[in-house]
């Protein structure tokens, strides 16, 4: 009897049709309210995403899992509500909850010690008693969803029961198996399996989804090249990205016209080297492949952006889009939207002096105090992560001269507000932009982590530098190297908080509120959430 892996995950949903994906143990047929597919397989492993069409809006739909004509989902000890899809109503608000950085270890009272709590399973708890009506519209998975070159011990033990860890890369993810294991660790947890079964999820990757710093620089990716286990770890890692986080991020029509899926769908076989090849040229041409999509909910349009594989990296033309990214994006942000909400794993507001301190960083890679001093920048870059917006300054500035150009009505009418949406930093804050005279409110509202805090030193010191020092340091050193002041001004107002955090931005005619919720140390299991902060945008 065919059985359930991993899932089944609610992915893209819209007014009339849902995607729900889950992975199998063998090939099977798999059926979701009577639409049924077949799997496919990749490095033996098996995979479905059934496309549910023709659904009513509005609705809230019941629904069961069976492989092979026999019921695998929901699982009978389980005492979680039933799974839903529950289709968008353009008319009501919208509540999208975000986060980042989650690493895939247990929930012991030792682990939680080092980790913290799980809050996304505490979420999970939550969601489960409350009423639908205050359910999420989305969930929304900010990138490092999970950890391939810092893996939980449960990961480490897989690894070493498979290979020698004493020859490279270590205990850090190899290959495709490794990887699909990893994800399975991510999102097995059955009170997570159930909060993935019924909310809808958006995610978009950031560099420990495949390893830390990744494209930060054209040196690191030279760097890179030069190991003989890289290669492999890039098709495993896009190949299997793709196949857990891409695929149920796209629409209907997107996934309808996407050729890898059609040919792995129609292969006689495993699609596996067939995913290798896309993989490995989606990293060697960022123009081959775009991860970035939209999606629109009533008057409010999403647009999650790629800031890793799409990068530009040749020193002074270094761009966080390439080309074609950049003319896309243009398109899809134009005006015509009441609110435009930008998904971006990269803070695009960081605190300000950080922000001069990666202008200033830059442009000292790129040769502007001569090589010597370029070459120790790049150490500077690569070791405290120098790599947000502010180091892609060309990039900034002309995301910064888009929104200015949405604010003022230059591309259709003006939206109410323009929100970035990040994590990645290890702490959680809101910025607000001061734009003359627009009636556009523009703010960045970041939540990270929702597992991997700091340590208490780590936290200390990563505030003062980012609040402190850098804001001491960063315009002093950006105006030594002659760079000019950012199109617009902005301001930290509320944070930072370095806890275990899930935000929630919700948007309800005109009215934008953000809000912050953590889970403390109990005797609850899991800890119930408590909220930091809540602040309503006008």
């Amino acid at each position: 009897m065919a059985e359930l892996v991993l899932g089944p995950m609610v992915r893209h949903v819209d007014e009339n049709s849902a995607a729900v994906w889950v992975e199998t143990d063998v090939p099977c047929t798999v059926e979701v309210r009577d639409v049924t597919s077949p799997t496919f397989t990749v490095h033996g492993h098996h995979y479905a995403l059934l496309e549910l069409c023709d659904l009513p809006p509005a609705s809230s739909l019941p629904y069961t899992v069976r492989l092979d004509g026999e019921l695998v989902w929901p699982q009978p000890a389980s005492d979680l509500p039933a799974s839903r899809i529950r289709t968008v109503d353009p008319q009501a608000p919208l509540r999208l909850v975000f986060g980042s950085c989650r690493t895939s270890v247990g929930h012991d009272h030792r682990t939680t010690l080092t980790h913290g709590v799980d809050v996304l399973r505490s979420f999970a708890y939550e969601l489960a008693s409350r009423h639908e009506r205050d359910w999420p519209t989305t969930l929304l998975l900010l990138g490092d969803q999970v950890y391939a070159d810092e893996p939980p011990e449960t990961m480490r033990q897989f690894i070493r029961g498979r290979r020698d860890t004493n020859e490279a890369p270590g205990e850090e993810l190899a290959d495709f198996e490794e990887f699909a294991e990893l994800y399975r660790l991510a999102w097995i947890d059955p009170e997570v399996r159930w909060l993935l079964s019924t909310v809808p999820t958006a995610m978009i990757m950031d560099d420990h989804d495949l390893r830390d710093d990744w494209n930060t620089s054209q040196a690191w990716r030279e760097q890179m090249a030069r190991l003989p286990w890289w290669r492999e770890r890039v098709s495993a890692g896009l190949g299997s990205y793709w196949i857990y986080q891409h695929l149920g991020n796209l629409p209907p029509k997107e996934r309808a016209a996407d050729r890898l899926l059609a040919a792995l769908r129609a292969a006689d076989g495993d699609g596996g080297a067939q995913l290798d090849e896309f993989a490995l040229r989606a990293d060697e041409y960022p123009e081959a492949a775009r991860w970035s999509y939209v999606r629109d909910f009533g008057p409010t349009r999403l647009v999650m952006l790629d800031t890793r594989c799409s990068r530009v990296l040749v020193p002074g033309r270094r761009s966080m889009l390439d080309p074609a990214e950049s003319e896309w994006f243009a398109g899809v942000a134009a005006g015509g939207h009441e609110h435009l909400v930008i998904g971006s794993s990269l803070p695009y507001m960081l605190p300000s002096g950080l922000h001069y301190l990666e202008n200033w960083n830059e442009a000292v890679c790129d040769g502007a105090w001569g090589d010597r001093a370029a070459r120790a920048a790049e150490q500077i870059r690569q070791g405290v992560d120098l790599e947000h917006w502010g180091a892609f300054r060309r990039s900034f500035e002309a995301m910064a001269q888009l929104v200015l150009e949405l604010a003022g009505g230059q591309r259709g009418r003006a939206p109410a507000s323009i929100g970035f949406l990040s994590g990645d930093v290890h702490y959680s804050y809101l910025a607000r932009a001061a734009l003359d005279a627009a009636p556009t409110t523009v703010y960045q509202a970041v939540c990270s982590p929702i597992r991997n805090p700091l340590s208490r030193l780590a936290r200390l010191a990563n505030g003062a530098a980012s609040f402190g020092l850098a804001g001491l340091v960063g315009r002093r050193l950006a105006r030594w190297t002659r760079i000019s002041r950012a199109p617009f001004n902005w301001k930290v107002t509320a944070g930072p908080w370095f806890h275990n955090t899930l935000a929630t931005l919700e948007i309800d005619g005109s009215r934008v509120t953000v809000r912050w919720n953590a889970a403390t140390m109990s005797r609850d299991d899991p800890p119930p959430m408590q909220q930091l902060g809540e602040h309503q945008l006008d």
